[in-house]
């Protein structure tokens, strides 16, 4: 029989089809095509009739059993679908056979045979697969579902069980099945979600229940894990598109359930993916509007119209679809709507009814086609109207001509309808008979009776097998020759099956259909199981699942991640740090864990988000149980202090790293598949294969373990990551740093925790540095929401932050980038949290004041010229000179307060002038600094008034000034004349004025708060300093007009002169305090004279000032004070006794000169410093009024 097989459809290829013929007549077809159908139909009829054909005791048949003669069928069958192949398409009779023949006895057969018939049954269907899918659409589609996926499930015991898992298995196998199946059925809104189904059922079967896993789980799982492989092996693209590109528009209605993609008009591939795409999400909001539409019938067509399902208003025929098609609906609600009398329903109705064909059906299995698809009311007029419409369409389809009018078959169809509740209903005593039945339905075909014959075949149709009309039952999952004629009349007119290749966006779709419980069983498996090789293929599925969800599905790989956390055993809050460390260093599962953890976090961190979190915990587990090398970083060859090495590419090291770096990240996704085909491979950490169990010592272990999870390359390499990631991973970090979810047994433990967790934190700003401002506010951010933890600690907290944030100030600086608004955003976000931190507890700058020292001066000494702004000055300075008052930090934060003097005109402007004059002021005043050290602070904050001079000459177009110079000419290019310009010229002046006189007076200030210091030669060495720079701004024709000479005495001369005067006082009224009061009264009298020689430089200026009067008394108070107060200290002729009289006599003989002090009319100066000079000195009032 092979032989015959062999010569006839070994020509199959080569015979040519037959052309322009019908179908049915073979007469022409040729011999070789007759003869091939004659044979398939005899094979075909041996499945049908193998009871005939078992050798009985008469000596009749050839076979001992009924399964010899299946398998005899099936053996044959499949033979000659392998030598014809496709060419079977080209043949119509043959492949009809197929369609309508075979498929049915396969299905049929494969639901009571044994094992090995349905094992050859499966063999067969996936030929017919292989050649033949584009014509076996429903095909397909019924073995699948009726066959495999009911026996897969356990609907024939577990021997068929195993068989249609192999089957299922089988299928998965082929290039394409899994893609097809989802294009074909489950983005068809007419047909089932086969692909959905398979996914699921692996998933159950493979999920563990028993110990051992029986070998139906064990091939569910390899199913279920070969399936994913496939996914993930083509999902990938050389750039993965951007999250937004994955949306799906259906913002427009359309009657997609009958929509076809034309080729012809609709233009490029992608084209096609998007309208595959958008029936997808339509079916799958028709699914959910039915579950909304069984609960509340308003509220689902509320979701029908919001989802763009119908049209608004509804149209009939949209809405017919929705109630014939939609999977899932109760059909208890569909009879009732159908059979509604409002005229919405009535036209609802008919389109219903008109998605029927009839054609070439007689009346009994039209209607049980009809009433499986809702359950018919109970009311007899809802009843009446809907088989009225049933029986309209059925009389315009009918073939046979058996009926008159559509009256004749609407009266048989209620005559049906009774003698189906007649004989089927158990409270009927008496049955309708036969002749009953025929004698009730006389004379109505238009006054004629219905043939005898046709009414008889009715009877015994309905007799043998009952019409389902009332029941809600499920539906039978039998193949019956009804729903298989129904199915063939279908399969002519539906769109046909469309072999197709992946495609990336529908991988992930395909993907995101069975992502949960394909999760789930992987994970429980791991879980369950101990054998070394299962474990190994459940990470290999586990690492196709995180390469699928790298693309947008951040919500899968978050689970997957948290799932892999919990396995490694680090998270276990009821376990010991010895037990927690014997687990993980003598078991495999954690390991394996770990390593699995840590390279998906590596290779596809771009995707990861809230599981950052958990990763984190399970470092610093890690960490805690002393697994982890002293420098994380350092171990993968970076070095922290390398910039370049940081955030450039990543090469393999001596470790055995899993994921070099041109693997990384999805522009390279080719090459994953080959490098990550089998996860067990990596787990070979040497050139000898061993396992993770027998490798060395227990230390040894325990380090090739941590090398191979390349943990610091996370962080160095975190710059490659989007924005959303790597700031889920500093959240992670903060949060992780303030103690969320932590338990630490020591102080010390949580110092070096948190130290560790800060020191994390550089590495990923340092590779970041590029886009600092955009990940940065929100961590920032996080600082206030950390310090409201309930146990927050800020001493180890801030103390660890503050350095680590220099350290990152000090990375962004030394950048030297320019001065880009980027750059200076970046500078005031990190001096914002440094100020943040130490504001939390300001102990912190004294007990990590040689770390932040340390920091600091490294900044000032190589990058203080990229210091932009007041805010970082402001900052900077202000914590040197905090820091700097400790004797181990002194030495280096006055060297570096010093250098940055001497350099001011390179890196001092107008910005951070004062800040700098402050920061001087705290050195010189300190008590620790030596004299030597004081003295030259107080001559470079002398000498800075040179600068103030030289920006007022260049209309202060210092760096910190770019902004203004260039707004400035903007604003004069732009006047529209001379005038403008002028005005716009003598205002700049007036700011620029008030500019200078601001910052002398803010050093000034500084100088005079020095002069109040215990030590007197730092006293003294401040009024002098102070009276050269008075001599500097004079001579350097820095004008401070009127007002601001007068703020300059009022604010720094008359200030310290009083404040020198009270100290005195106050000295002198202590017991034993001579030496300090004449000390002080030293630096009164310099002071004094400090007085008079600055009034007598800007008298003229001074003179000028509408409150020149009033100023003259206070200085002629002041000096009355002084005089007074060298007598009350005892001092008898003291220095002040001496002093006054010649300062008087100075500052009066020069204003007589400037003739500022002469008699006038009106003006009563004269008189009132005449009566003031002889209250104050009179031994000199003769010699300056001598009339």
């Amino acid at each position: 029989m092979h032989e015959i097989l062999q010569a006839v459809f070994g020509r199959l290829p080569d015979t040519p089809p037959p052309a322009d013929v019908d179908a049915d007549d073979l007469s022409v077809a040729g011999f070789g095509a007759r003869c091939m159908a004659d044979i398939f139909n005899f094979l075909c009829s041996l499945l049908l009739n193998a009871p005939d054909m078992v050798a009985t005791p008469d000596g009749h048949g050839a076979f001992t059993t009924e399964e010899d003669v299946e398998l005899f069928s099936l053996v044959l069958i499949n033979s000659s679908i392998e030598l014809g192949g496709d060419a079977i398409g080209k043949h119509p009779k043959l492949l009809r056979l197929i369609q309508d023949d075979l498929f049915f006895h396969l299905i049929h057969n494969a639901t009571e045979s044994s094992p090995l018939v349905l094992s050859m049954i499966c063999s067969t269907a996936l030929n017919l697969y292989h050649f033949l899918r584009r014509f076996l659409k429903l095909q397909l589609e019924a073995f699948l579902m009726y066959v495999l996926l009911r026996l897969g499930g356990g609907g024939g015991g577990p021997q068929l069980q195993e068989v249609a898992i192999e089957g299922l298995i089988s299928f998965c196998r082929q290039p394409t099945f899994v893609i097809e199946m989802y294009v074909n059925y489950d983005c068809d809104p007419m047909l089932r979600n086969v692909y959905e189904e398979v996914g699921k059922l692996l998933c159950k079967a493979a999920f563990p229940a028993s110990s051992p896993m029986t070998t139906v789980q064990l091939q569910a799982f390899e199913g279920l894990v070969n399936m994913l492989t496939t996914i993930a092996d083509n999902v990938e693209v050389d750039k993965a598109p951007d999250c937004a590109a994955y949306a799906v528009d259906i913002s427009e209605y359309r009657l997609f359930w009958v929509e076809r993609w034309d080729a012809a008009a609709g233009g490029n591939h992608e084209t096609w993916v998007d309208f595959v795409r958008k029936r997808k999400l339509r079916k799958k909001k028709v699914a959910i509007a039915a579950n909304h539409y069984n609960r509340d019938q308003k509220k689902g067509m509320e979701f029908l119209k919001l989802c763009n399902l119908v049209p608004t208003p509804p149209e009939p025929k949209s809405m017919a679809y929705f109630l014939r098609y939609s999977p899932g609906l109760d059909k208890n609600k569909i009879g009732e709507f159908l059979g509604d009398p409002e005229e919405f329903s009535l036209k609802v109705l008919k389109e219903f009814t008109e998605t029927f064909d009839f054609t070439g059906v007689i009346l009994d299995t039209a209607l049980r086609t009809y009433l499986e698809t809702f359950r018919l009311p109970g009311e007899s007029q809802k009843i009446q109207r809907i088989l009225e419409a049933f029986s309209e369409r059925f009389y315009e389809q009918q073939t046979t001509e058996v009926f008159a009018t559509k009256d004749a078959a609407f009266i048989l169809c209620y005559s049906l309808i009774m003698l189906n509740t007649d004989l089927h209903n158990p409270q009927v005593k008496k049955k309708m008979s036969e002749e009953d039945f025929i004698r009730n339905n006389r004379a109505i075909n238009a006054g004629k009776d219905l043939p005898r014959e046709y009414l008889s075949e009715l009877f015994h149709s309905i007799s043998g097998n009952a019409i389902t009309v009332f029941s809600q039952a499920a539906a039978s999952v039998e193949m019956t020759p009804t729903r298989w004629a129904d199915l063939v009349k279908r399969s002519r007119a539906i769109e046909p099956f469309t072999p197709c290749d992946f495609k990336h966006k529908l991988s992930r779709e395909v993907f995101v259909t069975v992502s949960g419980p394909a999760v789930a069983t992987l994970a429980a498996i791991f879980d369950y199981t101990d054998d070394e090789e299962i474990l190994n293929q459940c990470v290999e599925g586990l690492i196709s699942v995180a390469r699928i969800a790298r693309y947008g599905l951040e919500d899968v790989l978050d689970e997957l991640l948290c799932c892999l956390c919990k396995f490694t055993t680090l998270l276990n809050p009821y376990a010991t740090t010895d037990e927690t460390l014997f687990t993980f260093s003598n078991e495999l599962k954690p390991r394996m864990a770990t390593l699995a953890l840590f390279t998906i976090a590596n290779r596809f961190g771009e995707s990861v988000r809230g599981a950052w979190k958990n990763i984190v915990d399970c470092l610093l587990k890690l960490k805690r149980l002393k697994l982890l090398p002293p420098s994380v970083v350092e171990q993968d060859g970076v070095s922290s202090s390398s910039s370049s090495e940081r955030l450039g590419h990543r090469t393999k090291s001596d470790s055995g790293a899993i994921f070099p770096s041109s693997h990384r990240g999805a522009g390279t996704s080719r090459h994953v598949s080959g490098m990550i085909g089998r996860f067990s491979q990596f787990l070979s950490l040497d050139s000898g294969g061993e396992s993770l169990l027998s490798v060395g010592s227990e230390f040894e272990n325990n380090l090739k373990i941590i090398q191979q999870c390349r943990i610091g390359s996370i962080f160095t390499e975190s710059g490659k990551l989007p924005d959303e990631s790597v700031q889920n991973l500093g959240r992670a970090l903060i949060f992780a740093s303030g103690g969320k979810g932590q338990k630490f047994s020591t102080p010390v433990e949580e110092e070096e925790t948190v130290g560790f967790c800060w020191d994390l934190i550089v590495h990923v700003s340092s590779a970041n540095v590029h886009r600092f401002t955009t990940f940065w506010p929100q961590l920032h951010d996080c600082f206030a929401a950390v310090s409201q933890l309930p146990l927050f600690s800020p001493c180890p907290f801030a103390e660890k932050a503050i350095v680590a944030l220099f350290k990152i100030a000090v990375r962004l600086l030394s950048g030297g980038q320019g001065s880009s608004n980027g750059d200076r955003m970046a500078e005031e976000l990190v001096f914002k949290s440094i100020n943040l931190m130490w504001k939390l507890d300001k102990e912190i700058l004294d007990t990590c004041c040689e770390g932040i020292s340390e920091c600091i001066v490294k900044l000032l000494m190589e990058h203080a010229g990229n210091v932009q702004t007041p805010l970082g000055w402001k900052t900077v300075l202000h914590l040197l000179s905090v820091t700097g008052r400790h004797p181990e930090t002194f030495d280096q934060s006055v060297a570096a307060m010093i250098k940055l003097m001497n350099d001011g005109a390179v890196v001092v402007t107008r910005f951070n002038y004062a800040a700098c004059i402050e920061a001087a002021f705290g050195f010189a005043a300190l008590k620790i600094s030596p004299l030597d050290i004081s003295t030259r602070i107080l001559q470079l904050m002398a000498d800075s008034v040179n600068w103030l001079i030289q920006w007022h000459k260049s209309g202060y177009s210092d760096p910190g000034n770019s902004w203004y110079s260039g707004t400035s000419s903007s604003s004069s290019s732009g006047g529209s004349g001379s005038s403008a310009a002028v005005a716009v010229a003598m205002e700049d002046a007036s700011r620029m004025g008030n500019l200078a006189t601001n910052m002398f007076i803010k050093l000034a200030e500084a100088l005079r708060k020095t002069s109040l210091v215990r030590r007197e030669e730092i006293r003294n060495q401040a009024v002098a300093e102070l009276g050269r720079a008075f001599a500097l701004a004079a001579g350097g024709e820095l004008e401070f007009g009127p007002t601001g000479s007068l703020a300059c005495f009022n604010l720094v001369i008359f200030a310290m002169v009083d404040d020198l005067h009270e100290k005195t006082l106050e000295y002198s009224r202590r017991e034993g305090a001579e030496r300090e009061t004449r000390s002080m009264e030293g630096t009164l009298a310099a002071a004094t004279e400090l007085l008079a020689d600055v009034f007598v430089l800007f008298l003229g200026t001074l003179a000028q000032g509408v409150g020149f009067r009033t100023f003259w008394l206070g200085v002629l108070r002041r000096l009355d004070t002084c005089i007074k107060s060298d007598l009350a200290a005892g001092g008898g002729a003291g220095v002040m006794q001496e002093l006054v009289p010649r300062m008087l006599k100075r500052m009066i003989v020069e204003m007589k000169e400037k003739e500022v002090l002469v008699p006038r009319e009106g003006d009563d100066l004269w008189e009132i410093t005449h009566i003031q000079i002889q209250w104050i000195a009179p031994a000199v009032n003769d010699e300056l009024f001598p009339d």
